[in-house]
Order: structure tokens, then sequence, then C-alpha cells
């Protein structure tokens, strides 16, 4: 559950129907706006028809008073809306979803997953993910702290690459700790926009939700607000204007990678939500604008893969080490700068 100005967890009422509730309070900056309009921004997926459904229902409130769509938010007021929905368990109906599982055995299971496979079931999302697949393949998975049977971790929708599912209350504690105690290993291959001084380092800063944009996570230099958040990097490649990094997580809060690099300026190359979606390095010239739309159109998705996982095996104590390849769309990307990063030397 996040504090920090937002809230979204799952309630059940006297009528036992299962709400998802978000809670927000506007900055002190801010200018009078339509609380739909208002909601609009800062909830992901939500329709205009959905947030007018929950005022006429009485509820959206605004300083503990249900308000009608039309109230103009002021500074500091106290935002909350439930929206309602089907009963959680219906939402984790199986599927028939093909898993790209690269090891299993009794009590977990190491896969890859696709670009554009969300991960658990959420707001804008209730079916056709990750866990669903899951609960058609297995039966009897165990269930973590929010309720997403076997799942230890996860990724964002569009980031491929591996992950590591629980199929045993043992073996979900133990990779649990595992994580927390930070003694799991995860490396990203990532492609951000600009190049670098050095060959690698370290980015540290909490982080938090965007006040300003609470689609995104920013980083807090002071550590006043967010979490804690480390991210060690080394460059593998340059090619000019955009470089391939290594990225080895220490913590694992939610966007991290894209928000530390945004942080330092290397915004994740194709990452819409944070501003990579633009030519960030280079020029505006035609033919280099064409080839970077080229490149987006390859990779339609921020250039984030998680290519490495290691932990050690709950049962046999062994130290187990999973690699992912390289998925297409992201080769394809790496091999068009290598070709244009060739010829600007050959000029």
């Amino acid at each position: 559950m996040e504090k920090d100005n937002f809230l979204t967890e799952t309630k059940t009422s006297e009528s036992d129907i299962l709400y998802e509730h978000f809670y927000f309070k506007a900055d002190q900056g801010q200018s009078p706006l339509r609380v739909d309009k208002f909601l609009m921004s800062r909830i992901e997926k939500v329709t205009r028809n959905k947030i007018q459904r929950a005022a006429k229902e009485g509820s959206i409130f605004v300083n503990d008073q249900a308000v009608k769509s039309n109230y103009k938010v002021k500074a500091e007021d106290q935002i909350k809306v439930l929206f309602s929905y089907p009963p959680y368990e219906n939402l984790l109906l199986p599927e028939k979803i093909d898993l790209d599982i690269v090891y299993e055995d009794n009590i977990l299971l190491v896969l890859n997953k696709p670009t554009g496979l969300v991960v658990h079931p959420g707001h804008g999302n209730y079916s056709g993910t990750l866990l669903n697949g899951l609960l058609y393949h297995f039966e009897q998975l165990p269930t973590n702290a929010n309720n997403r049977p076997g799942l230890v971790h996860r990724i964002d929708k569009d980031t491929s690459g591996l992950l590591v599912v629980a199929k045993t209350e043992e073996a979900m504690s133990h990779l649990a700790k595992q994580f927390f105690d930070k003694t799991s290993k995860r490396k990203y291959l990532a492609l951000v926009w600009g190049d670098f001084d050095e060959d690698q380092g370290t980015v540290t800063g909490s982080i938090g939700r965007n006040q300003k944009n609470r689609l995104q996570m920013t980083v807090f230099e002071n550590n006043s607000k967010g979490k804690d958040a480390v991210t060690h990097f080394k460059v593998l490649e340059r090619f000019g204007y955009v470089t391939l990094l290594e990225c080895q997580l220490e913590t694992g809060r939610t966007h991290q990678i894209r928000a530390h690099m945004k942080f330092t300026g290397h915004t994740l190359f194709n990452d819409a939500r944070y501003g990579g979606d633009k030519i960030l390095k280079g020029t505006n010239f035609t033919k280099y604008k064409q080839f970077v739309e080229n490149c987006f159109l390859l990779m339609p998705r921020q250039a984030l893969h998680a290519k490495t996982l290691g932990f050690i095996h709950p049962k046999t104590e062994e130290k187990m080490e999973f690699d992912s390849p390289i998925p297409q769309d992201f080769e394809s990307v790496l091999q068009k700068f290598r070709q244009y990063a060739q010829h600007k030397k050959l000029l």
C-alpha cells in the first residue's frame, strides 16, 4: 500500500462488494480543476465513464464529503474514490496462456516473461495476465501478502525477462527473504539516451510517486520521501547518442531503473511514460529522425530486459543463476545502432 498522498487497495463493504480505493491529496499549488479531470490525470487506464459512474453512485469524496463530477478540486483537498468491480477471486480465473518456463522443480519455477504481458490482475487488467496463466498450469500456489499466488517479485508489463515463481509456502518465504535481504541477483539490460563519462557507477536516491504525475515514480535526493533505492550500472556498448547498460538492482522499487535513469539524465530509450519516446540526444535532421522513429517502431516499448536472475535454492541450498537471451525487438534496435555508429565513424 502506497502512502505519500496516494493509496490504492481493495476493501470489502458490508454488502461484500469489493472496491478499488484511491486516495490523493491535492498539491499546495493546485489550481481549480474538475474532480473528474483531476482523477483522469492520476489514475492509470481509467475511463471518464467509470469516473462519472462513481460520482453518480456517491463514491467520490472530497474532504470526506460525496461530490459530483463537476466539483472543482482546490489546493490540499483530500480526494477519495471507490471503484466497484467483481470480487477479487473472480479476477483470479485460470486462463490458458503459454508460459516460457526455463527451469522447474517441485517447489519453484523460473520463466521468461515476454513484453506486453501484465504480471498480475489490477486496475485495467483483470484478465490475460501471467498470474491467470500460472493458475491454469498449476492448481495450487502459495499466496503472498498481496494475495498474488506464487509471485515473489514482478517486472513491468513492457519489460521482458526472468521471474521466479514459488510453488510452495516454504519456497515463497525463503525466496521473499532473499529479495528483502538483497541477496538475490538481478541484472537488466537497458538502452538509454546519451553517453557516460564513466564506465560504471551507482545511482542512489529514494524513490516515491511523482507529485505532479501520479503515473510516474521520481527520485528524492534528500531521502525525506519515498523508499531507499540503489542501482549499479556498467557501460556495455556506446553508440554515441544512446548507450547500452547493464544495471544491477540492490533494491527492488517500482520503476526503479526507469526512475533512476531519468534522474541521471539518461532516460530509457522509447520509455513513453518517462519521456524517452522523443529524440533526447542527437540532431533533428530528417535522416536521423527517421532512423530513430524506425527504431521506435521496431521496439515499441521501453528498452529494458531482465536478463540475469540468481538466488539460493530454498531446499537444496544450491546457488542458481539463469540468463535470458535478448528479445528480437531489442536485438534489432541494437544492431541498427551498431551500424549507425559504425557509419558515423567512417564519415
